[in-house]
């Protein structure tokens, strides 16, 4: 996929702050990626140096081979979806629309026709003589949005447009999103903190933390081979046991009494990630798991879809496993269970150098 943006060595300092360090980043044409990580990794300043709101203390930044780094906000060939919509009240949904192409010079008439050919695009499309007081959360994100791709930019940002809206909307409008996305085949970058809603839309995902970029993949990639202990504890849910490469080269996993004949790590030593859903509670009897750990039941948590469960094993060690629908009646706290997993289930990151 050709690069359109090209982010190089961006680094940002807010006194002796580093918000962004040495960040190295390329993002393709008709691309969807989303910037995921907790609060104060430096996604939004990313974004905020993307736009050009902010500027880097060093780097490049370029979209289709220009360097954008010098140009105000308002001539680099994107646009910006905020937190909050800043839709001008005193105007209608079609003005608000149309307010920039006629910033651009378009006739009044040219502006309306763009203008209605947007709102079509989020479905807005009866909706052009209303002002945004009348219009619900949902529907004033669609507005925004609307406004951003009247002008079809190369790039949209978008800075967590979402976050107002209650969570059966917020899921609903996550697919609108994406489905846009592929119909106007612009690229789209995407800053959340919710790893559902980056896995749901996004082509690729770039995991942040501390102002640097932990991984950069596929929803498949970050969440099954996820690259550094921060990703794998940040994605999801996770078992995280320790590991060592024992004198016969097997990996022996710390306070489990299992030594395992896996592919040789990178590392002689580091932590094995195993998600609960490959941790399943075997019946008595049960023989169908290479790996077995016994253990006792620490908690139960029910979600209607699945069970949590809390258990520690004999070695004393803290696990979860994840099991579909209710729990069995019979299992509570305190009982001994006997779990299971395959070999080929765990992740291995080495320690850090």
């Amino acid at each position: 996929m050709p690069a359109l943006l090209n982010i190089e060595a961006v680094s940002k300092r807010f006194g002796a702050f580093a918000a962004l360090q040495d960040i190295h980043l390329h993002i393709g044409q008709r691309e969807f990626v989303a910037l995921l990580g907790p609060s104060g990794c430096g996604k939004t300043t990313l974004l905020r140096t993307i736009a050009g709101f902010s500027h880097p203390d060093s780097g490049r930044l370029s979209i289709d081979g220009q360097d954008i780094g010098r140009l105000p906000p308002y001539r680099r060939p994107l646009n910006t979806v905020f937190q909050n919509y800043a839709l001008f009240p005193h105007m209608t949904v079609l003005e608000n629309v149309a307010y920039g192409p006629r910033r651009q010079g378009a006739s009044r008439r040219e502006a309306g026709q763009r203008a209605n050919e947007a709102l079509t695009l989020v479905g807005l499309e009866d909706l052009g003589e209303r002002y945004p007081r009348e219009m619900s959360g949902g529907q004033q994100q669609r507005v925004a949005l609307a406004r951003a791709i009247v002008n079809r930019p190369k790039l949209l940002l978008l800075d967590e447009p979402l976050s107002a809206l209650d969570l059966k909307l917020r899921k609903r409008m996550q697919l609108e999103l994406k489905h846009l996305q592929e119909k106007l085949g612009i690229a789209f970058v995407f800053v959340t903190h919710d790893q559902e809603e980056a896995m749901t839309m996004a082509d690729r995902i770039v995991v942040m933390n501390a102002g640097r970029i932990e991984q950069v993949g596929s929803t498949t990639e970050v969440y099954s081979t996820p690259a550094t202990r921060f990703v794998a504890e940040f994605i999801g849910e996770a078992n995280l046991i320790d590991y060592r490469l024992d004198p016969e080269g097997r990996v022996r996993l710390d306070a489990q009494a299992l030594a395992l004949t896996l592919p040789a790590p990178a590392a002689p030593a580091g932590i094995a990630v195993l998600r609960p859903e490959h941790l399943r509670l075997l019946d008595e009897g049960d023989d169908g798991a290479a790996c077995r750990l016994h253990a006792r039941v620490k908690d139960i948590v029910s979600v209607g879809s699945h069970t949590l469960l809390h258990v520690e094993t004999d070695e004393g060690a803290q696990l979860m496993a994840r099991t579909p629908g209710l729990p069995s009646r019979h299992l509570g706290v305190g009982s001994r269970v006997t779990l299971g997993f395959e070999p080929v289930h765990l992740h291995l990151i080495g320690a850090p150098r």
